[in-house]
Order: C-alpha cells, then sequence, then structure tokens
C-alpha cells in the first residue's frame, strides 16, 4: 500500500469521526417567525441541514381566495381541528395550476399562527430529512405543517419513499404536532403510463385488478387523509376574481369594468382562466393605468 493510499485513508477515516462529532441539527428561534424553509447542503465535512426563517410572508388571506369555497371550507376545517388537538388528516391539492392550492396554505397559516399554528416548507429532494424534521419539531407546543409544494416523483427517487414511510409506514407514531401538507399537478403524485393499463387483470367474474406499478403509484396518494380537488375556472368566475384584484390594487368599478376585455384577452392569449393569471393580469394592468395616490404598489 502506498504512502499516498494511506495518507486518504487516515484522512477519511478522521473525517468520519469528525461528522459523528458535529451537533444535532439545531433549533430555530422558534419566536423569530411563524414559517420555515427546511435547508439542506454536502460539505466536506457532511451534510448540514437547519431551518432558515422565512422573514417576508405572503399577506395572502382566505377571503382573497375567490371561487373555490368548498376546498377552502374543507381544509381551513381541517386546520382547525390541528390547531385545536383533536384528530386531524395529511392533505393531498391536486388538480389545475394556478387555482389556489398553494394559496390556501399560506392563508391558513396567516390565520391561525397565532394560535400556534407553523409552517415548515420543504423541497422534494429533500423529503429524505422528514425524520430530522419530525424529531426536531417533536415536543414544541405549536402545531406544524411540513409543507410540499407542486409535488411529483420519478421513478426510483429516493423522496418517494421517505414521505410514503412518514405518511404511514413507520414503526413510530406519527407525531400528534405534524401534519404534512402537499400540492400537485397530478393525482397519484407520479406520471402514468398507457402500458401500465395492459398490466390489469381481468377475474373470470368481470372484476378488474389493476397491475402492480398502478397500484404503487396509487398506494402514495391514498396514504393521505383527505383529497381535495381544484378545477378550472369559468369565464364568470375568472372575472370576478380579476375584479377582487383590481379592487385591491385602488381601482375602482368603472376602471373594473373598463378591464374586462383586456382580461379575457389575457386568459386567451396564457390559455388558462386561473386564479394566478387573473392576479397577474390585475397587477399588469393596474399598473399600466395607475394613477398617483391610486392604484397600490
Amino acid at each position: 500500500m502506498s504512502d499516498l493510499t494511506l495518507l486518504i485513508q487516515r484522512a477519511e477515516s478522521m473525517l468520519a469521526r469528525l461528522e459523528t462529532m458535529l451537533p444535532a441539527v439545531a433549533a430555530p428561534d422558534w419566536d423569530s417567525a411563524v414559517a420555515f424553509r427546511w435547508r439542506r447542503r454536502t460539505t466536506g465535512l457532511g451534510v448540514q441541514s437547519w431551518l432558515q426563517p422565512v422573514r417576508n410572508l405572503s399577506p395572502i388571506s382566505l377571503s382573497d381566495l375567490k371561487h373555490i369555497d368548498e376546498q377552502k371550507e374543507s381544509i381551513e376545517q381541517n386546520t382547525r381541528q390541528f390547531v385545536r388537538g383533536v384528530p386531524a388528516n395529511n392533505v393531498l391539492l391536486t388538480g389545475s395550476r394556478g387555482t389556489g392550492k398553494s394559496s390556501l396554505i399560506k392563508a391558513c397559516l396567516n390565520s391561525y399562527s397565532a394560535r400556534g399554528l407553523r409552517l415548515i416548507e420543504v423541497d422534494k429532494d429533500d423529503l429524505v430529512d422528514l425524520p430530522d424534521i419530525v424529531d426536531l419539531v417533536a415536543g414544541r407546543p405549536e402545531r406544524f405543517i411540513v409543507f410540499c409544494d407542486d409535488l411529483s416523483f420519478e421513478e426510483g427517487e429516493a423522496g418517494y419513499k421517505a414521505l410514503k414511510v412518514a405518511l404511514d409506514g413507520s414503526v413510530s407514531a406519527q407525531s400528534e404536532n405534524v401534519l404534512i401538507y402537499a400540492t400537485s399537478n397530478r393525482r397519484h403524485l407520479m406520471p402514468e403510463y398507457m402500458a401500465e393499463n395492459l398490466e390489469a387483470k381481468h377475474q373470470d367474474d368481470g372484476e378488474i385488478h389493476p397491475g402492480e406499478r398502478v397500484e404503487e403509484k396509487i398506494s402514495l396518494s391514498e396514504r393521505f387523509g383527505l383529497w381535495v380537488s381544484f378545477y378550472p375556472f369559468r369565464q364568470d368566475d375568472y372575472l370576478a376574481i380579476v375584479a377582487h384584484w383590481l379592487a385591491s390594487f385602488g381601482c375602482g368599478e368603472r376602471d373594473i369594468e373598463k378591464a374586462r376585455g383586456d382580461a379575457l384577452r389575457f386568459a386567451l392569449e396564457r390559455g388558462s382562466r386561473s386564479g394566478r393569471v387573473a392576479w397577474q393580469f390585475a397587477r399588469d394592468w393596474a399598473g399600466r393605468h395607475a394613477r398617483r395616490g391610486r392604484a397600490k404598489a
């Protein structure tokens, strides 16, 4: 064995010992914020993870979210139960883009943070750290929503199994002060292919049993106790949302009526009449037609 190889081995051994001596994930100043982001990076000494306080929260409120009343009531009821300390479910919000899935979770945080609700945003690639996050907040008096936005997986991703275990597959019980809220444009969180339907088995009595790959994809979404679906808005709903946001930017009724045609063209160009498009149009239109002291920045 060469001297260089021996030196490398000793260095690796030393780094391994140093890594075991590193402190566990440091708890943040819980009073500094009501929302946090889970950060993770790899260094020469191993993986470092920490919770980063979010200083500037979106000011959106539940009253800002229009024409999703059933979805809003379902999510708010589940969140109220959670904050009260009674049983509540993990939630999967799926459906059309820009219809208020993420905004609804942020609005719930704004409504219930004074009653102890907190939010931890976790990227899909960092879901493997879910056990560490749960351990970090265990015993805290606050109630934590682990928020995974725009979630979807490809075959074999590590975060898929980590989330599956965290939801309902670990030997340990779920922490009573943690729930997982996830949004996705996919109902089953993974791409679905026509070829998978060919794996279905037809029984003699006419029953159809999905193939193993389909069953595996369904098994993750089924671990969420509450499914909430969002749908594209009708034209009148879209225009009502535009009117709400224009009014929030200081536009009067005459301006709102004048903007209707432009709002429809704006949505047509983007191929979507979503709440996000309505807000983007209102922000653009109010800015272009603003008079000093009228429209809010």
